[in-house]
């Protein structure tokens, strides 16, 4: 019941006429952080997931079942939080979409992301990347959204998020085309990756009617502009996929140098709230429950 909770708190935020600043985690611990300080979703990101668990770039290389096994462990941690998972290319053709769709919701996910580029896929961001021909990037939204709706027809409930590729090589026209034929085949939330300028932007927002997510890449290709302005464009979502990763990595690195060079270990978070974070103190409470109730 709680992923399905969650679906539904997920429809409920982007029946909201405002733009929602979407964190991404890419582990338990990223995702409890994003819950602590009030965000009210967040993204399970492929390409940071990728970094943390297998310490390699996001080129396809982290398989399905270690995708499905870090969004069980996301959402264990923070079930009360609805969690878009990164599905990539479905994983095969049109049946291995819908086993993704159904698998990563059977995980937690409240949605699952599919997109149009070829296998194995790239970061949106990075060169080299190219799309399936339009039939092929329509079957696979066509097979996530009719998976999404046998579960509906079972009684749960999962969102499907359509993303297209398609303005880096063929151009914006085509994203636009892609979108709105994903948006007439059921997806909840349209996602046409990397525009270049904030009138692309708008464009894909005034001319692809749906619910629209703005992906925000630090020194990517995509304006990164307040989230005002993007809620005033028509954005519902404003995705970071790469902020607490790099912030992460950026302390990391230096405390690491510091550490070489034996140098004062600055920026540090105090154990004191380290242990809160984590949720010692939780579970002390919880224990010392049980141990008073055999007294």
């Amino acid at each position: 019941m709680t992923q399905t909770a969650n679906a539904a708190r997920l429809r409920a935020l982007l029946a909201q006429d405002t733009c929602h600043t979407m964190p991404c985690c890419f582990d338990a611990l990223s995702a409890r952080l994003i819950e602590q300080e009030g965000f009210p979703l967040t993204f399970m990101s492929g390409f940071a997931a990728s970094a943390s668990r297998i310490g390699a770039p996001d080129l396809g290389l982290m398989s399905y079942a270690e995708v499905e096994d870090q969004v069980r462990n996301i959402c264990g941690a923070v079930p009360a939080l609805p969690l878009i998972a990164d599905g990539d290319t479905g994983y095969g053709n049109a049946m291995n979409v819908r086993r993704t769709v159904r698998g990563l919701a059977r995980a937690g996910a409240a949605a699952v992301m599919i997109e149009d580029q070829v296998a194995p896929k790239r970061c949106g961001h990075t060169p080299g990347k190219a799309v399936v021909g339009r039939g092929e990037a329509l079957d696979r939204i066509r097979a996530a959204t009719d998976e999404a709706r046998a579960i509906r027809n079972e009684g749960g409930d999962v969102l499907i998020l359509a993303r297209t590729d398609a303005r880096h090589t063929l151009g914006l026209d085509e994203a636009l085309d892609r979108a709105r034929a994903f948006a007439d085949l059921g997806a909840d939330i349209l996602f046409v990756e990397a525009p270049r300028s904030r009138e692309e932007m708008a464009r894909i927002c005034s001319e692809a009617p749906g619910i629209h997510m703005a992906n925000i890449v630090e020194e990517g290709e995509t304006p990164d502009l307040p989230r005002a302005e993007l809620q005033d464009i028509g954005y519902r979502i404003a995705a970071y996929p790469l902020t607490l990763m790099a912030v992460a990595m950026r302390a990391m690195a230096d405390t690491l140098s510091a550490m070489r060079q034996d140098a004062p270990r600055e920026g540090r978070m105090d154990f004191a709230e380290l242990r809160r974070r984590i949720g010692f103190d939780e579970y002390y409470e919880a224990s010392s429950w049980y141990e008073s109730a055999r007294r």
